[in-house]
């Protein structure tokens, strides 16, 4: 069964997206694989090897984690009521994105206050409540990591099917899998140098609504929709 997702990813033209892409090796826009960029001293190889596990997801950052569709819903519905919920919504500016460590692995981040974008994120979760299909006994153990997450974790994911919304909402666009300790600096620093080097300096606006689907679980994710804010 095809699971969906609805992540802001930029336009297909923007810098920001071909940055993304050519770090992860794939285009979600075209699902097709695109020319890797090895970094930090890493051949091709080793460098897809790292970045493996972001690959699957594409380039993004979640506002709503992938699910499957609640009995009687079906993928135009969905994309419908994106197209309205989007046309309700402006978009949310940053003061800009930089490249950080996030645990293990390495993602852009948000630049200064971020209160709109979790708002704004929080509002997409709870309106695509009805599209969404309980969790499965698997999944839900996969998402909450067999007990390690904290009660209020556990309790957003029996929720609404994922542990890092409202509060717990961090805005993030990853770039790596996850990484051995000695090697995250080195990673880190190559990123940022890349990422200055290709995408203009200043702020980002999330202007838009993606829907990505994966059409089974050992697939990819591609996009099927992206819609403008606002």
């Amino acid at each position: 069964m095809s699971r969906f997702a609805i992540y802001y990813a930029p336009f297909s033209r923007d810098p920001l997206w071909q940055f993304g892409t050519d770090i992860l090796g794939y285009d979600a826009a075209t699902g097709l694989d695109s020319a890797v960029m090895p970094l930090a001293g890493l051949n091709a190889m080793g460098w897809t090897a790292l970045t493996d596990e972001p690959r699957r997801y594409g380039f993004h950052a979640t506002l709503k984690a992938p699910f499957e569709l609640a009995a009687g819903r079906t993928s135009s519905g969905l994309v419908a009521a994106v197209e309205a919920f989007a046309a309700a919504h402006r978009p949310v500016l940053l003061d800009g994105l930089l490249v950080s460590n996030i645990g293990r692995f390495v993602a852009l981040v948000p630049v200064g206050p971020t209160a709109a974008l979790e708002a704004f994120a929080y509002e997409v979760v709870k309106a695509f409540e009805p599209f969404r299909a309980p969790l499965g006994a698997a999944d839900r153990a996969r998402r909450t990591k067999d007990g390690q997450l904290s009660a209020r974790q556990t309790e957003l994911v029996d929720r609404y099917g994922y542990p890092y919304v409202a509060e717990q909402f961090r805005f993030h666009m990853t770039l790596t899998g996850s990484l051995d300790p000695t090697l995250q600096p080195a990673i880190q620093a190559a990123l940022a140098k890349r990422y200055e080097a290709t995408v203009p300096a200043g702020p980002r606006a999330i202007d838009r609504l993606a829907i990505f689907e994966q059409p089974s679980r050992d697939s990819r994710f591609h996009i099927i929709a992206a819609v403008p804010l606002g």
